[in-house]
């Protein structure tokens, strides 16, 4: 692969993480992915390791907010095992709207904790009437005096159940659709604030998604982020910030793939020599591994952008996540093939990253909604 430019501490946030993902994730992904379990002993590496610092502010005792590094660090966990990785990116996204849009005091009394990995944070905005169509948020937020009173469910929750903290998109004000919407700091432990059912997924099965259920669960008016009728910006800077991070997900799980189908065409003899031999095998693996550099490039170059601080970023944020899932996997599911028979079988090890691949199509938005925000976006820069 191209070296792209990477600066010494990128060089060594990616050895650092490719080091975790060999050493400390490998090993373990299979057992993960079998049992269901959260991975704290992992979890806990990559905190002692301070990568949980990368997507926070130095002042608040992260490294700064890099997205660019946080896809470097995303990556090669996601090379070993993308379940176990989105337990450390979908932190990241929880963490996102109190960086954007938390003050002074919010980010002193989360940002800490988050930043060393003492706890983890999630978001919460799906809900089972509620995914992609964000203004149709079913559960509110009632002032009352110096609280917020919440009610409703989110589902599908990345972090849900493990995670401390959450930020949740809740209706202040039905009647406005979208822009009624607002954003708020809710603790785990909050009083009526509990878990639901916990999903049984396809794959990325060593991370835990959970209902989040809110039963008159009183919030902390202080715990409000930005002001009343920003949940949906809230919302939409927090994805052009963690979409690259998805995509960089699904591209380390690519590369994996990649890399297994390789090895194994290097070991797998039929008539007489190594499949690897074959020009039709040779073409595939010429096919996957341009695709992901052309992904690659696409991710790294939004990161930079949103680190540059460049606006209007969202159709960006859309085709890096966009290409480089449907790219995922495409690559996993060739990888399987190369491997036969043996592929579909989960003594191998090609089946799950074809699992794990398919959620990075599906969730921060579906890649039919990404074409939305492209198509949109192209139009409205061609009408200038």
């Amino acid at each position: 692969m191209l070296n792209y430019l990477l600066t010494d501490e990128q060089k060594m946030i990616k050895d650092l993480a490719h080091k975790i993902a060999e050493e400390k994730i490998r090993p373990v992904a299979a057992k993960y992915d079998k049992t269901e379990e959260f991975p704290w002993e992992v979890i806990k590496v990559i905190a002692a390791s301070d990568l949980f610092g990368l997507f926070i502010p130095e002042e608040y005792g992260g490294m700064s907010v890099n997205v660019m590094n946080l896809c470097l660090a995303t990556e090669e966990l996601s090379r070993a095992c993308g379940g176990i990785a989105v337990c450390y990116a979908a932190s990241a996204l929880g963490t996102f709207p109190i960086v954007l849009f938390g003050n002074d005091a919010q980010k002193k009394k989360y940002l800490p904790d988050l930043a060393k990995g003492k706890k983890l944070a999630a978001f919460g905005l799906t809900e089972p009437e509620a995914g992609s169509d964000a203004g149709s948020i079913k559960t509110t937020a009632r002032k009352e005096g110096n609280y917020y009173i919440l009610n409703g469910t989110k589902h599908f929750i990345t972090n849900g159940g493990d995670a401390e903290t959450y930020t949740v998109v809740a209706m202040t004000d039905k009647n406005k659709g979208a822009r009624g919407a607002s954003a708020f700091i809710v603790e785990k432990g909050t009083k009526g604030f509990t878990f639901g059912k916990k999903e049984d997924k396809l794959g990325i099965r060593a991370s835990s998604t959970m209902e989040l259920v809110f039963n008159d669960c009183k919030v902390p008016a202080e715990n409000l982020l930005a002001k009343e009728g920003m949940g949906f910006i809230v919302t939409m800077r927090t994805f052009d910030m963690s979409r690259p991070g998805v995509a960089a997900q699904a591209l380390g799980i690519a590369q994996g793939a990649l890399e297994l189908a390789v090895k194994y065409s290097r070991q797998r003899h039929q008539f007489g020599k190594p499949i690897s031999s074959f020009q039709g095998i040779q073409w595939m693996f010429a096919d996957m591994a341009t695709e992901i550099e052309a992904a690659r490039a696409l991710v790294y170059s939004c990161a930079r952008a949103v680190d540059a601080g460049e606006k209007d970023i969202g159709a960006a944020s859309a085709m890096a996540k966009l290409f480089a899932s449907d790219v995922s996997f495409k690559v996993c599911d060739m990888a399987l093939q190369i491997h036969g028979g043996y592929g579909y079988m989960k003594d191998y090890p090609i089946e799950k990253y074809l699992r794990d691949a398919k959620i990075t199509q599906i969730y921060e938005g579906t890649n039919q909604i990404q074409r939305n925000i492209i198509g949109l976006q192209m139009i409205k820069d061609l009408a200038k």
